[in-house]
């Protein structure tokens, strides 16, 4: 007689993103939950605070490099009319510097930014067709990494913006994937303008994920903050611990929250409780540094050539340009 294999039937939550992500992080081991649940409104406003933290280089010095380099960017960019596309554009702050060059270039420029945050796209669309006239901002809700239907104005010569370093948060092979579908969707000589982190000091890099007035550490507990309020879960932010640390044979930063004592913690809405061990850590996040060797690698990797690079005087962040092929 056959024995009838059991099926497990997970609750309807599980099928949603949310849900899925934290079933499946949380039942993993080691566990871990990706960094997009980071962005709830009130993470997106806390990373914006980090981006003003003296410790967090990243966001002022790529803001830097575009202050002294938009005009020669779009030089090399070549041929107009140009139409800017962004991918995980937010509120577009920096974005404006290049926007005004293009201005200047051509008298008036499309723009399309692409984000999650349809809040964030109200902002963008809102201050830079008033701050910047010329600029025709045609805002996109969408998320880029699970691919893109399609990046607009075919027959016009394109430059796909991914900046901030975002290509850092996924493993190499994924960034890699994740620019291989933009290339599938340009034509031989559109562009990508892609900045990126490089690899520096290490005490240097652990003060820009673990700030001293503790921002990035409300930053990182907001996620179970979230998981509580749209689950039905029960973490006490105040028992896990935000961590940072730098994995040089990785060449990346790694965060987790770390569980303070021994505890139990019921999620209602999966029908799921997680026992965590004194010490045992949720990864929440890796950030990947790049020398101009491993970046380039994969932008070839991905069906791109660079053809010009900007950095700072420090060498801390440097900004690429690459054409399709």
């Amino acid at each position: 007689m056959q024995i009838p294999s059991t099926v497990l039937t997970l609750p309807e939550a599980a099928s949603t993103p949310i849900g899925a992500e934290v079933y499946r992080g949380l039942t993993d081991m080691p566990k871990h939950l990706s960094p997009w649940l980071f962005y709830d409104e009130r993470g997106s406003q806390l990373f914006e605070a980090i981006t003003r933290l003296p410790e967090y280089y990243l966001t002022r010095t790529e803001h830097g490099i575009f202050a002294r380099n938009a005009d020669e960017i779009l030089e090399y960019a070549g041929c107009l009319p140009l139409t800017i596309v962004e991918l995980g554009a937010g509120t577009a702050e920096k974005t404006g510097l290049l926007l005004q060059a293009a201005v200047r270039r051509q008298s008036r420029v499309d723009y399309v930014p692409i984000d999650v945050s349809e809040t964030a796209l109200d902002a963008a669309k809102q201050h830079l067709e008033a701050e910047i006239p010329g600029v025709r901002v045609a805002a996109r809700v969408a998320d880029y990494t699970q691919g893109i239907a399609e990046i607009p104005s075919p027959g016009r010569r394109r430059m796909v913006l991914y900046i901030g370093s975002s290509i850092g948060n996924f493993e190499p092979a994924d960034g890699v994937r994740v620019l291989r579908e933009v290339r599938r969707r340009l034509v031989p000589g559109d562009l990508l303008l892609l900045g990126v982190d490089h690899v520096k000091d290490a005490p240097t890099l652990l003060r820009a994920y673990d700030d001293e007035a503790g921002v990035t550490a409300e930053f990182n507990k907001n996620m179970l903050t979230r998981i509580n309020r749209e689950l039905g879960a029960n973490f006490n932010t105040r028992l896990f611990r935000h961590r940072a640390k730098w994995n040089a044979e990785q060449s990346r930063i790694e965060i987790y929250l770390d569980s303070v004592i021994a505890q139990r913690v019921s999620i209602p809405a999966l029908d799921l409780e997680v026992k965590f061990a004194r010490g045992e850590a949720i990864h929440t996040e890796s950030s990947y540094k790049f020398t101009p060797e491993s970046i380039g690698a994969i932008i070839e990797r991905a069906g791109f050539a660079v053809t010009q690079s900007w950095t700072d005087e420090r060498d801390w962040f440097g900004v690429y340009l690459a054409a399709s092929r």
